[in-house]
């Protein structure tokens, strides 16, 4: 069975959305082993600058780096918009080998470019989200890459 982590950095605040997250794990724990790890973002001050965003994600970086499994797929702007097809083509292929796919979540400044570069980046969307929405959008597009790969109706 295909482990699935998904590393996230900040915290779900509220209670609609850890239920939300909550029902997509119920559902996923009959098609795959799902791990979610959350890892707090890096402090700064209301202003920061280029140089300590810069440094804050290299401190976070190095906290998500000995989580990763597998193969690694970065949330990120700049990372190629997947239809839900194209999330359930990437979870076969992670079904083949490594046998664990890692999807990195960063914090409201991305994801350092030392993480970036370790797999290829997906955006969710051109738009942007919050990141305890994306949370819940990854958990449910992954519900529906697993329906698509079992011929499921859901999908639809």
């Amino acid at each position: 069975m295909l482990k699935v982590k998904i590393i996230c950095l900040g915290r779900l605040k509220e209670e609609y959305w850890r239920a939300a997250v909550r029902e997509y794990e119920k559902r996923l724990s009959a098609l795959c082993r799902l791990e979610i790890v959350e890892l707090p973002e890096a402090k700064l001050s209301n202003s920061p600058t280029d140089g300590e965003i810069s440094a804050a994600l290299e401190r976070e970086a190095a906290l998500i780096l000995p989580k990763l499994e597998g193969s690694v797929t970065p949330l990120c702007i700049e990372g190629k918009q997947l239809d839900s097809a194209g999330l359930s083509r990437l979870l076969s292929g992670a079904m083949q080998s490594p046998g664990a796919v890692s999807f990195v979540i960063g914090s409201s400044y991305g994801l350092a470019e030392s993480v970036k570069r370790l797999g290829r980046g997906m955006s969710m969307s051109a738009m942007t989200f919050p990141h305890q929405l994306a949370r819940v959008m990854l958990c449910e597009q992954v519900y529906r890459g697993f329906q698509i790969l079992r011929g499921a109706p859901y999908h639809k």
